[in-house]
């Protein structure tokens, strides 16, 4: 069984396809997704998708991307959270690729999400791009790992270097890989995944975006995860049924309330 860590099928494009992304994703093996909050204006309809199907699970959080829309509180995210089908805090983090200027408000952000995990007893969903350096240190400064205190998380659509997966694990944190992973033009991320152990690992689609190949360039769904599973198993060496088992464990290992 495969299991997709991170999805944003509450996006329209993909809500109005659910009977037909359910059926791929049975007919595929996956047997659970984990949809991801991006800002609280659309929370109500990941919040329903994990309401409505036994096997999806919502987090909570402000994607460090959307600029323009309510900041959350601590205690907002802490009441949120207190859901049982909410198993995660986030999307946060930090990125400074697709954001200029003054980005305090972003580090601001993230330290909020961070101090909500830590409250709420529930791991955090982290995004990093193009601010690795950042993300590490308030990681540390914040307590976001059980090195210190935290529940950690998981470094979601991983594409950092290995310094950054091993800091990050040290923190008590999983890597976890997209369909990025499966692309030609991506040797530096393989060579990271060969290094990251099974047991520090997840799978994730981030659908819509990035269709592992052989649906590059398509619309992502959560059913093409197990290319993600296939990709990592020839890339390691080791059976499909391997990655699947060991990734699977790990996200009811992780995210406690979804094996409550």
């Amino acid at each position: 069984m495969f299991i997709d860590s991170h999805c944003h099928i509450d996006f329209p494009e993909l809500a109005a396809r659910m009977p037909e992304i359910r059926a791929k994703m049975a007919e595929n093996s996956v047997t659970h997704a984990l949809v991801v909050s991006v800002d609280l204006p659309d929370f109500p309809r990941v919040l329903a998708l994990a309401e409505q199907y036994p096997n999806f699970y919502a987090s909570v959080g402000v994607h460090p991307d959307y600029e323009d829309t309510p900041e959350p509180t601590v205690e907002q995210l802490v009441g949120l959270a207190r859901h049982p089908k909410i198993v995660a805090i986030g999307e946060t983090g930090l990125d400074y690729y697709r954001l200029e200027g003054d980005l305090e408000w972003q580090r601001e952000r993230f330290r909020t999400h961070i101090r909500a995990s830590r409250e709420a007893r529930k791991p955090l969903i982290i995004h990093t791009r193009s601010a690795s350096e950042d993300t590490i240190r308030i990681m540390r400064e914040e307590g976001a790992g059980t090195d210190r205190g935290g529940v950690a998380g998981v470094m979601h659509c991983f594409t950092e270097s290995l310094e950054v997966a091993r800091a990050s694990m040290d923190m008590g944190f999983y890597i976890s890989f997209s369909g990025i992973v499966t692309f030609k033009s991506a040797k530096d991320l393989q060579a990271v995944a060969l290094e990251v152990p099974l047991e520090q690992m997840l799978i994730e689609t981030d659908s819509p975006y990035l269709a592992p190949v052989p649906y590059r360039g398509r619309m992502n769904e959560p059913g093409y995860v197990a290319h993600v599973a296939e990709f990592i198993a020839r890339l390691k060496g080791v059976t499909v049924e391997e990655v699947a088992a060991a990734t699977s464990a790990n996200f009811f290992r992780l995210f406690a309330a979804a094996s409550a």
